[in-house]
């Protein structure tokens, strides 16, 4: 039996030339991705990319390259006119179908690449604020102060502003409140400076200070300005919003709140 009649032996619906042909070409594609992969490889570890995300583009390169490889195998062993039409309208579902998911991976690469923020960071983005839990190629995991705990779409997250309290370390703390206007102002604004003296782990530099701000209908306004770390934010927050009050039952200042004044005229 001649060399070429082996080949045109039947083996299943295929010949065995066909087979050989197959095989050999995917040997011949395994190792070519081999290489590609190495070269992207070393290209991804000369960027500043973040270790995920080369992990993900890694991933996915090589996951195109497989199909290809597949689609390239197959076309030696049956009528590729038939398949690429399959594909098309197989890809075309799929594509419409994960288009969200998609979306999210892609927003997620962003995220990865451009490091907006890190994890334990405060951000608030897409109305939506809260501590950073987890970065993930889908979505950002954020725990909110109230204890609620959200996932943000990369894709909307990555298309929105973005917020970041922690990135310089530090965040500011601005309380509005208000007082009568029989309050000496001199006298307000000693109860709202030592409101904040009061106050531990508030930042000196920049240094604390309370502004008079707005008349408003029924009472002054008064707004106290001062910094502290991202990590101490609400706890000075909150020990700052008891000593107000507690300053200014001590300096005899009322804190208003809206009322109506009327003055009956007698003729």
């Amino acid at each position: 039996m001649s060399f070429s009649e082996i080949l045109n032996l039947s083996v299943g619906s295929f010949t065995l030339g066909a087979l050989l042909t197959a095989a050999i070409t995917l040997i011949v594609c395994l190792l070519v991705i081999r290489t590609i992969m190495k070269i992207i490889d070393r290209c991804l570890s000369r960027t500043k990319l973040d270790s995920k995300a080369q992990s993900y583009i890694i991933r996915g390169l090589k996951a195109v390259l497989y199909v290809i490889t597949a689609m390239i195998v197959l076309g030696d062993l049956v009528d590729m006119t038939s398949l690429v039409a399959l594909l098309s309208v197989c890809s075309l579902g799929i594509t419409l179908a994960a288009e969200d998911i998609l979306g999210n991976v892609a927003g997620g690469l962003v995220i990865f690449s451009t490091h907006p923020f890190e994890l334990n960071d405060y951000i608030e983005a897409d109305g939506v604020g809260g501590s950073v839990e987890e970065i993930s190629v889908f979505h950002t995991k954020l725990l909110t102060p109230n204890g609620q705990y959200i996932l943000v779409p990369n894709r909307s997250l990555s298309s929105t502003k973005i917020t970041n309290f922690s990135r310089l370390g530090r965040r500011r703390i601005a309380i509005p409140v208000t007082a009568s206007y029989d309050a000496p102002t001199k006298t307000v604004l000693s109860a709202c400076t030592e409101a904040m003296e009061m106050t531990p782990n508030l930042l000196r530099d920049p240094a604390p200070v309370a502004r008079l701000t707005n008349y408003g209908e029924s009472s002054i306004e008064y707004t106290l300005y001062c910094w502290s770390s991202a990590a101490d934010y609400w706890d000075c927050y909150f020990f700052l919003m008891q000593a107000i009050r507690d300053a200014f039952e001590k300096h005899n200042v009322e804190m208003t709140y809206n009322h109506l004044n009327v003055h009956v005229v007698e003729k």
